[in-house]
C-alpha cells in the first residue's frame, strides 16, 4: 500500500492571504494542494482546494518566512504525520491520516477545477 509522510502547512502569503497546503510524499517529491480554510476534522466538513505544482520534500519540515516571489510569507506547520492511500478511483482516492490533528479516513475527489477533501 502506497503512502508516506504528510504535511499542512499554514502559509501567511503576502498575495495569497491565508491559505493552506496540503503536501503528500509520493517518491522524492510532494504533491500539493491549497486550500482557502483550515482542513476538515469532523465528518461533514468539505474543502476545496486547487492542485499545485509538486515540491522538493524539504517542505516537510518547513516552518518560516519566504522572503520572495508569489509565496512570500509567513509559514508554520498545522499539522503533519503519515498517511496511506487506501483506494484509487478515475476520480479520486481515500486516504488514511495519522497526524497531529488529521486523524482517520478521508476522501478527496476531483470538483470542478478543483478537488474536494472531506471525512466520510
Amino acid at each position: 500500500m502506497e503512502g508516506g509522510r504528510f504535511v499542512v502547512h499554514e502559509h501567511h502569503a503576502k498575495r495569497a492571504g491565508l491559505h493552506y497546503d496540503l503536501r503528500l510524499e509520493c517518491g522524492d517529491s510532494l504533491k500539493d494542494w491549497a486550500f482557502r480554510k483550515s482542513l476538515p476534522l469532523k465528518p461533514g466538513v468539505k474543502r476545496f482546494g486547487v492542485q499545485q505544482p509538486d515540491h522538493d520534500r524539504i517542505w516537510l519540515e518547513f516552518e518560516g518566512e519566504i522572503e520572495e516571489g508569489y509565496g512570500a510569507g509567513v509559514m508554520r506547520i498545522w499539522d503533519k504525520g503519515r498517511y496511506i492511500v487506501l483506494s484509487r478511483t478515475s476520480d479520486g482516492f481515500r486516504l488514511w491520516f495519522d497526524g497531529e490533528r488529521m486523524k482517520g479516513e478521508y476522501v478527496m475527489v476531483t470538483f470542478k477545477d478543483g478537488w474536494l477533501l472531506f471525512k466520510p
